[in-house]
């Protein structure tokens, strides 16, 4: 096996036509690596400047009324990682800054394809682009005649009579063109280390493996499919154009057919719709027999008799405070049954497009591609999770202030600069991949299943070859 695969390099490299391509992949990987990440290390760095600007604004801020500085509000940025030049994911569409402010919880905004002039189906030219389409390409034009140029040449026989088996021979070809794809994998991530290698924690060196591995085992799909192909065909046109009908169903066709039907059998409120259900629970009460006037009246009550007073006049506290924040309070309840309802749909969608996996390994790759990054739905949603945890201390921490303490002395209900240097600043920090595997066990599940399926009818369809 290892003088077939060093025979099949040497036939590799005889290749002027191979060498052309194999180059130009090896520069094209190179330039565009190096260009994403520099690129993600501008976008990192602007979004560390305008967090701290953000930040210089609310520690400089004069003595003022407390609740108005909530509607100032501030911003909560998403990170960008170091792996988002590998594959930005969902993050260009989806934006990584958010406003936290009083009585409302506002969108994500500012997203890369907001601001941006092209509009491409496949995006721009990032490193993922050329993992996820383009190589696999050409693993399919280097697979598809190499058993079927042996059996033209008569080579085949030949190498059977010296004593190698025909299950030898097919699987010394697939390692020898997965080793060209290792080779192109390696070197992006042997970039990517080396530019970032200070700054790599021991998690982003495990999703760094997880990423690499992935692909790896996508490729091994790839060839070995192509070349079981062209094994029961026995025609190299055959088995081309058959494999590239699987790629575009891959790719394009499945992608598209399956995403749409997961959002048909767990589709979400539209925005008109969760706006208005969330207006209605807000005035009407969650299960409509809690109107906002009874809900005042009632904490009206509460207050005046723990406080032991007859008038809201007589209150030693600021009660507008106190109202504010119960408002606040119950509308994080209505938010909580209406975003928890939106994010378990969305789980629910991806977790029924991975079950695709099965029968379109590409779902699965893209799948673990964009965790892996962090630039995916779960790590999406759990910034908008953490932002919103942080968006409630923020508030409450302003109302207290508005309700307790800035309604003595001459400057009745202003608050001085020391109390808002006192806010703890919000900085998001991606999860753990171990924390967040779980929700790839289908991915990684219905790879390794692929590759048994295939090993399994190369290996039958060997043996039958021989008798």
């Amino acid at each position: 096996m290892i003088n077939i695969f060093y025979n099949e390099w040497r036939c590799f490299l005889r290749n002027k036509l191979f060498i052309f391509f194999t180059s130009f992949f090896i520069i094209l990987l190179i330039v565009v690596t190096y260009f994403a990440i520099i690129q993600n290390n501008k976008q990192i760095q602007s979004q560390n400047e305008a967090h701290n600007h953000i930040r210089s604004q609310w520690d400089e801020i004069d003595s003022t009324n407390a609740h108005s500085a909530a509607h100032f509000g501030t911003y909560a940025f998403k990170s960008n990682t170091i792996l988002n030049s590998l594959d930005e994911g969902i993050n260009s569409v989806t934006g990584v800054v958010l406003r936290l402010e009083g009585h409302k919880q506002n969108d994500v905004a500012f997203s890369e394809i907001s601001q941006s002039l092209e509009i491409s189906k496949f995006g721009k030219l990032k490193p993922s682009l050329l993992f996820q389409f383009i190589i696999p390409l050409f693993l399919i034009f280097l697979s598809f005649n190499s058993y079927t140029s042996e059996i033209a040449s008569g080579r085949l026989k030949l190498l059977i009579i010296q004593g190698d088996s025909l299950l030898k021979i097919v699987f010394a070809k697939i390692v020898t063109i997965l080793s060209l794809s290792f080779l192109l994998l390696f070197l992006s991530i042997f970039i990517q280390y080396t530019f970032n290698f200070s700054s790599l924690s021991f998690d982003e060196i495990l999703r760094l493996v997880i990423f690499f591995f992935a692909y790896i085992i996508y490729y091994f799909i790839i060839i070995t499919l192509t070349i079981l192909l062209s094994i029961l065909f026995k025609k190299s046109i055959s088995s081309l154009s058959t494999m590239i009908i699987v790629w575009l169903l891959w790719t394009v066709f499945l992608p598209k057919t399956i995403g749409n039907f997961t959002e048909s059998i767990s589709p979400l409120p539209t925005r008109f719709e969760l706006k208005s259900d969330m207006k209605e629970d807000r005035s009407k009460g969650i299960d409509g027999h809690n109107p906002s006037d009874e809900r005042r009246y009632q904490l009206e009550k509460e207050t005046l008799e723990k406080y032991n007073v007859d008038s809201l006049s007589q209150l030693p506290i600021n009660f507008s405070g106190i109202l504010l924040q119960a408002d606040e309070e119950y509308g994080n309840k209505v938010w909580d049954k209406h975003f928890g309802n939106v994010y378990s749909i969305l789980k629910e969608q991806k977790r029924n497009y991975q079950l695709s996996g099965l029968i379109n390994p590409f779902a699965s790759i893209q799948s673990l591609s964009t965790g892996s990054c962090g630039t995916d739905l779960i790590h999406h949603l759990d910034f908008l999770s953490k932002a919103e945890i942080y968006r409630r201390y923020f508030v409450k921490k302003l109302n207290n202030e508005y309700t307790f303490v800035s309604t003595k002395g001459e400057n009745a209900y202003l608050s001085d600069n020391v109390f808002f240097k006192s806010i703890n600043d919000f900085n998001y920090s991606t999860p753990n991949f171990s924390s967040v595997l779980y929700y790839y066990l289908y991915d990684i599940i219905f790879l390794f299943s692929w590759i048994l399926f295939l090993i399994f009818f190369v290996i039958l369809k060997s043996r039958k070859l021989i008798i």
